[in-house]
């Protein structure tokens, strides 16, 4: 077992992909994963019914014609079979989206992120 300590407190106790799969606070939903989970709070949060608002990078569908949000590509990462994608949405700030490194995305390309709601945590 596992245990996400933060500040000499406990947070969770579990298997790597228990904290991954199902962490019990922002913190440990933050702290496991690479990248880092996306967390929102205040309208995108509040809109979801909850305080804060999580969607790991691998969990947005990017599209170039529709989806939820709208944002501009601000930086590429190519990783050879995974890119992350640095967007910019208006309506939520910085956005991290990990998608198969065969697409092609370039800075300053409008794109659209829609999250995969079987996937999204909400505290």
């Amino acid at each position: 077992m596992t245990p996400s300590i933060r500040g000499g407190r406990i947070e969770q106790v579990g298997t790597p992909m228990e904290l991954y799969e199902r962490p019990a606070t922002p913190f440990v939903a933050g702290f496991i994963g690479s990248p880092r989970m996306n967390l929102f709070e205040g309208d995108l949060a509040r809109e979801m019914g909850c305080e804060v608002y999580g969607i790991r990078p691998e969990h947005l569908e990017v599209s170039e014609t529709d989806g939820r949000w709208t944002g501009r590509v601000r930086h590429v990462e190519r990783l050879g079979a995974d890119t992350i994608l640095h967007l910019e949405v208006e309506a939520l700030g910085p956005l991290l989206a990990r998608v198969d490194g065969s697409r092609t995305f370039n800075p300053g390309q409008t794109v659209h992120a829609t999250p995969n709601t079987d996937k999204e945590f909400k505290y």
